[in-house]
């Protein structure tokens, strides 16, 4: 471990979609006396939020920089395609991009899918953000390919979604600076990899105190005093006796 605790709390960053509570309900669970501070982030600003110190560490879509910080890989999204809840790919419970190859298919600019190439046909213009091409979808004006967090994330009730197979995923992870990484870092390491309070990859626990050894009983008692032998010869049993008086 490198670093050290420079702050009396610890700050979590997270991108849309990602949703932290499960992690931090154990994080106030365990360190009670720690506040823990949520700071929601766009994806493209995660990392430069961390570089600078403003986050302690982040819940971010890979890949990151790994010449600067580290991670750890959580788990890869299903993407989805939103559609209005009256469109005709609505009768298909999976699509592919193919089924996709005639429809409008918007690219926002904060896009987290890591295309070769965007299906359908492009819009006249890209959507500044995801928000902004959900309302698009709303009105018509084309289909949006997401990882199925932020379709959820964006929910209306005159839109759904449905999965695209072939498309490409997102992963999700929790990140944070390399040189950066405090006892408060690994504590939440610890956390989100689901280690126990009593792990011993987590935050040390005091010491027991050994117990007082207690005095043993038998000590205590007094030995007893050993009888004496009765002396060996002729007065072993009688005593001591005179010479027998010699016969006249």
């Amino acid at each position: 471990m490198t670093g050290s605790e420079t702050s009396p709390m610890f700050r979590l960053a997270y991108v849309p979609g990602v949703t932290p509570a499960k992690w931090v309900r154990v994080w106030h669970e365990r360190l009670p006396d720690v506040p823990l501070t949520l700071h929601a982030v766009p994806d493209a600003e995660a990392s430069d939020l961390m570089r600078a110190g403003g986050a302690d560490a982040g819940f971010v879509r890979l890949p990151v920089d790994r010449t600067f910080f580290s991670a750890i890989p959580l788990y890869t999204e299903t993407t989805v395609v939103l559609v209005p809840k009256d469109h005709v790919i609505t009768a298909a419970d999976e699509v592919t991009l193919e089924d996709l190859a005639d429809e409008v298919v918007l690219h926002p600019l904060d896009d987290v899918l890591d295309w070769d190439g965007p299906p359908g046909e492009a819009a006249f213009e890209r959507p500044a953000d995801t928000a902004d091409a959900v309302e698009l979808v709303a009105a018509g004006i084309g289909l949006l390919v997401v990882p199925q967090s932020l379709a959820r994330l964006h929910h209306r009730k005159d839109l759904t979604y449905r999965t695209v197979v072939d498309a490409p995923q997102s992963s999700v992870g929790l990140s944070w600076p390399e040189e950066a990484t405090t006892e408060l870092v690994e504590d939440f390491i610890g956390i989100v990899r689901g280690r126990t309070v009593n792990s011993t990859r987590g935050r040390k626990q005091p010491e027991p105190q050994p117990k007082e050894k207690r005095p043993d009983p038998a000590a205590r008692r007094k030995p007893a005093t050993p009888r004496a032998k009765p002396a060996s010869g002729k007065g072993a049993r009688g005593g001591n006796r005179g010479k027998p008086r010699r016969r006249s």
